[in-house]
């Protein structure tokens, strides 16, 4: 399993329209094969920022296969325009010694 991490910078004056290419964004990476999973998160202290995670099966089915299909081009027609600066896009894989399950219960967030 990888791990795609990209914190997306928006333009503070775009932002509303980022968010609404993402909603229709997020479908086309979520149907790719080998995707796993695709979550856009905004960061609470600097609002502007956004977090893209997206788990592969594996790294080839970012790249090249997402990046080399023509879903990417509507991608890219839908979300390049509001960065800056360009994002970096990388890439983490599981350190088998270090994976543990998610622990039961609520999860994140939760008061105890």
């Amino acid at each position: 399993m990888i791990l795609e991490h990209a914190l997306l910078p928006v333009r503070r004056e775009q932002i509303s329209a980022f968010e609404r290419a993402m909603a229709q964004a997020l479908p086309i990476i979520r149907r790719q094969p080998g995707c796993r999973s695709a979550q856009v998160t905004r960061c609470v202290e600097d609002g502007d920022t956004y977090l893209l995670l997206v788990r592969w099966e594996h790294l080839e089915d970012h790249d090249p296969g997402f990046r080399g299909s023509t879903d990417y081009q509507e991608w890219r027609a839908l979300l390049h325009r509001f960065y800056d600066p360009f994002p970096v896009v990388q890439h983490f894989a599981v350190v088998p010694e270090l994976e543990q399950p998610d622990p039961p219960g609520p999860g994140l967030g939760s008061a105890g």
